[in-house]
Formats: C-alpha cells, sequence, structure tokens
C-alpha cells in the first residue's frame, strides 16, 4: 500500500495546533524540525501516534520528530503545503528558536558564541604580546634584535587580524557563509587601508567620495562592534539572496552582491557612525582625565571602551599629553583599569571548579596583568558580568588613587607591569596596581558565584554514593565541537548493536550504547538540559552545537516512571559528571526490557567528523 505523506502531515499539523502556531520549519536527513510558538497546543501524546512518526523529542527550542531518510522531505514538502509555512534550513530555525529567548539573554549570548571559539588564538596572542613587550624594558638591546621582530610578528597576529577571526566566528553563529565572512574580515583590515592605530600621526587622510559619502580610507583593526554589525548584515543579506536568487544563478550572484553591499554599507554607515562614536568617547576621555573624578570615572568605564574596540585610540590622547606636558597621566588610569581586570579574572580561576573554565581564566588574567585585557574581558568577566562590574570598581579606586597623586609616565601604548620601568613614582605605580587588583578579587571572591558550582554533592543509589564530578575519563563520541563523555558506567557498544531498530538504524542520530554496570546517568559535558521526558527516563542535553539524547533503556517510555528519577530540569546548566537520572536496572528488567542507555548525537549530521567509540 502506498505511503500517505499527505495524511501524516495533516495529523502533525492538527497536533500541532496548525500551521499559525509554527514559526519555522525545517528537515535535515531523518528529523522534520519545527520551533512552535505556543507549546501548550502541543499534542504529544497524539504526534507520537502518527504514521510516519518514529518517535519525538525536544532540543535547544526545537520540536524535532524522527520521520527517516528518504521520507522525510516528502513529509516536509506535504507539511508545507498543508500549513503555509515558508520553507526554512536548519539554520533558520536555529536562529527562530534562539530568537523565543529574551533580549537580555540575546544580547549577553551572542558576543560570547562569537569570541569563546577564537579564544584560544587571543589568549595565546595576548599572552605572548605582554611578555614580549615587557623584555625590552629590562633588556633594551632585545628590542633591536631579529628574535624580538619574529616573536612580535607572531605575537600581534591574532590581534592585527582580529577582525578576521572574528568575522568567520560571528557568521558561523549568525548563519552566513564563513568564507564571506573572512572576506568582510579581511576587506576591514586591507593592506591597501591605512592601519587604525597609526592614523593619529597623519596631518591628512586619504579619502574616497563614493556617491554622497566621504569615506576615510583606514582599517579597523582591533574593533569589534562594526566587524559584528557588517557580518550580522552579511549572513542576513545572504539568507535573503539565496530566496530571492534563481537558482541558476545564485552560486554566483549571491555571493558577489552580499560581499558588494556589505562591503560598502560598512564603509559607508556602519564605520563612519562607529567612527563618530569614538570621536565624541575620546573627547570625553581626553576632558575626563584631567580632574580626579573624571579619573575615577574612566577608570571605571575603560573596560567597556575595550569591548567597544576603542581603547587602541587611547594614544591620541597620551600623545597630546606627551607633546603638551611631558607627561602621560592616561596611562595609570589605563593601567588601573586594565590591573583591576586582571584581579577579577583570577579570582574566577581560582574560585572556578570547572576545569574548562579555569583554563581559560588563569592564562587570561596573567595576559591582562601585561595589558592585554581581551582574553580576560571577553573570555571570563565579560561572559559572567559580575566579575567585570567588579573590575571597573577596582580600576575606579586604583585611578582615583594614581591621579591623586600624579602618577604618569613619559610614553604611551604600554599598560600594566610592562610600563614599570617606566612611570614617574615606581613605587606608587605597584600600589596603585595592587589596589585595582585588590579590590577587584575581593569583591569577585564575594559576589560572583558559579552557577552549578561542581562541589561534590552525593547522590545516594542503593547504598552507592555518586558523587558530582565524578566523570569517566574516556569519551564515547568525537566531533569538531567536542567530546561526549561516557554517561554512565558500563561496557560500550556499537550503535548499531543497541536492541532497538531506530536507535540501531542511525534514525536519531549516531552514537553509542552502553550496556550500564551502574544506575546513575551523568553528563557528558558541561551544558544545559534541552529536554527531559515525562517518564524521567531520557534526557537531553545541549553545548557548543552538539544536541545530545541519552535514552535510558529500550521501551521503558512504557515503564511510565517507575524506576526513574531525574535529577534536573529543562533549562539546567550541567557540569560534566553531575548526575542527571538514577534508575533501577532491576526493575526494568523485571519489566521485560533492555536496560542498553543509547547515547546519541541527534544533530549528528550537522558534523562531518563525528566518530563514535569508546577512546
Amino acid at each position: 500500500m502506498a505511503l500517505d505523506y499527505r495524511k501524516w502531515a495533516e495529523e502533525i499539523s492538527a497536533n500541532i495546533g496548525g500551521g499559525a502556531n509554527v514559526i519555522s520549519a525545517a528537515h535535515c536527513a531523518t528529523r522534520l524540525r519545527l520551533v512552535i510558538a505556543d507549546n501548550s497546543k502541543v499534542n504529544k501524546a497524539a504526534l507520537e501516534n502518527v504514521d510516519g512518526v518514529k518517535g519525538m523529542f525536544e532540543s535547544n527550542g526545537q520540536l524535532q520528530l524522527i520521520i527517516g531518510t528518504g521520507t522525510v522531505n516528502k513529509v516536509y514538502d506535504e507539511f508545507l503545503a498543508v500549513t503555509g509555512v515558508s520553507a526554512a534550513t536548519k539554520a533558520d530555525v536555529k536562529a527562530a528558536a534562539a530568537s523565543k529567548m529574551p533580549l537580555w539573554k540575546k544580547i549577553l549570548k551572542t558576543p560570547g558564541d562569537i569570541f569563546v571559539p577564537i579564544l584560544p588564538a587571543i589568549v595565546a596572542s595576548g599572552l605572548m604580546m605582554g611578555i614580549i613587550e615587557a623584555i625590552p624594558k629590562f633588556w633594551p638591546a632585545f628590542g633591536n634584535s631579529d628574535w624580538y621582530s619574529f616573536l612580535d610578528l607572531i605575537a600581534n597576529t591574532a590581534f592585527a587580524l582580529l577582525p578576521v577571526l572574528v568575522a568567520v566566528s560571528a557568521a558561523k553563529v549568525f548563519g552566513g557563509n564563513i568564507f564571506l565572512g573572512a572576506v568582510i574580515g579581511l576587506l576591514m583590515v586591507h593592506p591597501a587601508l591605512i592601519n587604525a592605530w597609526n592614523v593619529a600621526g597623519l596631518e591628512e587622510i586619504p579619502t574616497w567620495h563614493l556617491f554622497f559619502f566621504n569615506v576615510q580610507q583606514v582599517g579597523y583593526q582591533g574593533h569589534v562592534i562594526p566587524v559584528i554589525l557588517a557580518v550580522y548584515l552579511m549572513s542576513h543579506l545572504e539568507k535573503l539572496l539565496h530566496k530571492v536568487v534563481p537558482e541558476m544563478i545564485d552560486l554566483f550572484v549571491t555571493p558577489l552582491v552580499t560581499v558588494l553591499i556589505t562591503g560598502f554599507v560598512t564603509f559607508t554607515i556602519i564605520g563612519p557612525i562607529f567612527a563618530q562614536l569614538e570621536t565624541w568617547v575620546l573627547a570625553g576621555a581626553e576632558w575626563l582625565a584631567g580632574s580626579l573624578i573624571g579619573a575615577v570615572v574612566m577608570g571605571a568605564i575603560y573596560p567597556l571602551t575595550v569591548v567597544m574596540g576603542l581603547h587602541h585610540m587611547y594614544n591620541v590622547i597620551e600623545a597630546g599629553m606627551i607633546a603638551n606636558t611631558g607627561l602621560n597621566t592616561w596611562m595609570p588610569i589605563a593601567t588601573a583599569a586594565n590591573i583591576a581586570q586582571f584581579g577579577a579574572c583570577l579570582a574566577v580561576a581560582i574560585k572556578v571548579k570547572n576545569k574548562k573554565t579555569k583554563s581559560v581564566a588563569l592564562p587570561s588574567s596573567l595576559s591582562a596583568s601585561l595589558g592585554i585585557t581581551e582574553p580576560a574581558i571577553f573570555g571570563i568577566n565579560l561572559r559572567f558580568m559580575k566579575p567585570f562590574i567588579c573590575g571597573m570598581i577596582g580600576g575606579a579606586v586604583g585611578a582615583f588613587f594614581g591621579a591623586l597623586f600624579g602618577l604618569g609616565a613619559p610614553v604611551y601604548g604600554v599598560t600594566g607591569i610592562p610600563a614599570l620601568p617606566a612611570v614617574n613614582n615606581t613605587l606608587l605605580y605597584i600600589v596603585e596596581m595592587l589596589i585595582s587588583a585588590g579590590v577587584a578579587f575581593v569583591l569577585t571572591w564575594f559576589i560572583w558565584k558559579e552557577e552549578k558550582p561542581e562541589e561534590k554533592a552525593v547522590v545516594e543509589t542503593d547504598g552507592a554514593a555518586v558523587e558530582v564530578g565524578e566523570i569517566t575519563a574516556k569519551s564515547v563520541i568525537r566531533c569538531s565541537a567536542g567530546e561526549v563523555l561516557q554517561p554512565v558506567k558500563g561496557n560500550v557498544i556499537a550503535r548499531e548493536s543497541i536492541p532497538d531498530e531506530t536507535f540501531a538504524s542511525g534514525v536519531l542520530g549516531d552514537g553509542v550504547g552502553i550496556e550500564p554496570e551502574d544506575e546513575v546517568v551523568t553528563a557528558p559535558f558541561d551544558g544545559t538540559v534541552t529536554s527531559v521526558a515525562e517518564s524521567h527516563h531520557a534526557v537531553g542535553v545541549e553545548a557548543n552545537g552538539m544536541e545530545m539524547l541519552i535514552h535510558v533503556g529500550v521501551d521503558t517510555v512504557n515503564m511510565n516512571g517507575d524506576g526513574f528519577e531525574c535529577l534536573v530540569a529543562e533549562g539546567d546548566a550541567v557540569k560534566a559528571g553531575q548526575p542527571l537520572i538514577r534508575f533501577d536496572r532491576e526493575k526494568i528488567k523485571a519489566a521485560g526490557y533492555s536496560d542498553t542507555v543509547a547515547v546519541l548525537l541527534t544533530n549528528s549530521d550537522d558534523f562531518e567528523d563525528v566518530e563514535c567509540g569508546l577512546k
């Protein structure tokens, strides 16, 4: 008998509240992915009984219906016809799911999503830059050596071309083509443009006259916000063009028009507006730096200008001060702000239990002490917000001390520890740094708390204690997005050996099975709980784009929760090794079911390098 895809689509539509209740719809190789406006209108029990639906789960704001390879695309076409919903890509669906988040969460989440992947490059370069700049202060001859030139080249690369790194990461976050994103980033630091850090010394800046725009031929080295805005525009423009440009010419028309329009708007609107913002900020900073109150204000808000990418332009103020008075009194203000962010980041590094966060925080704090604060600010302090604010307070207090005693230096472009040989009073300068870092450290230590401290909480399991944070060292799934640690002790078997056709076929994604020896399922990585089965036998966890489903037993949904206890709720942040589900193996076997635990990367088709098996 022929399969009735139309009927399946109609039943799915009827049980999700109709097309009016669908924000976005797409499909992958096996699943129908839906973003629902009002989840209360979804009849989950009826959906699971629809012909053609082999399973259902919610993950990362999406309702995902398992249809199967070769079938899902046909059901999807009928679904669009029945509901009137426009076709979308997986990226569109993810964006729609993210759009349901509160505005403040979106604002905080986006910079983190962009900067976390590029942190290793920023941390390494920042740390190396600080060390390279410090050595000539104590060994002047090194500053003229070939080794200095070579090491400086390596250290500066990530920062000199920071817009490129930001652009590539932003394109991935916004769902754009990462190579077009790279082009936009490269365009903003093109060697034909004047380096943004060298503009201060020029009497006249070359200008393009484009229509009624006068565009200065200046690059955007060190900037963040204009790059993100440019790539945001590029990504949305590219998606729009893919929809309206005929497929026959889409391959070359869409990239060409996308880059051309984005480049023009970036240099004529986004860039100039940002440059004007720089002018206003710098004018205000120069006025504020002349008073005690101004020093306090600038010591506090300096990190905000780092976030906006404006801080490199302070060289103009410093150069002006040296030209007029021979003393740069701005440098101690910047030092107080930078060292305070060091103190806040160091407090996080010492206090945090999460190993991954600690591994980023410690070198980032060291980098900040040497005057390079981007790793500490973007990687730790701004991400957790409270340390960032504590750093602002520490910077204000330290800047007040520096201004009160007239600290300064006859040089510019250097802050923190590397500036020690240049200041007019080394002892007071050290005291200023201790005050700034100390205030920020103490405030962060007492005010900031980990959302989910990895303190060892004991869960009793038939007399056996399992501690939070106690994790298996070996991974069972690996891909470019990270590793999935073994979530339950036992014998790891191939996915194909799981005694269930749906799991074994890979329709729910690639992964492994585990024949358990224990009765507690733990988090396979640091992430967020995206779904919890009503019968508590399965849980979804997501992190860094990996969408995991951990399903205890085969057909155990029929046990209606008997023998299962879920220890987390949807939306909870969890740490690797934290208990998620406690289950009773004897009850599962008594009910006649297999207790094999399925560990599946449900969006494995999003990655090209998925490797499964114990390692």
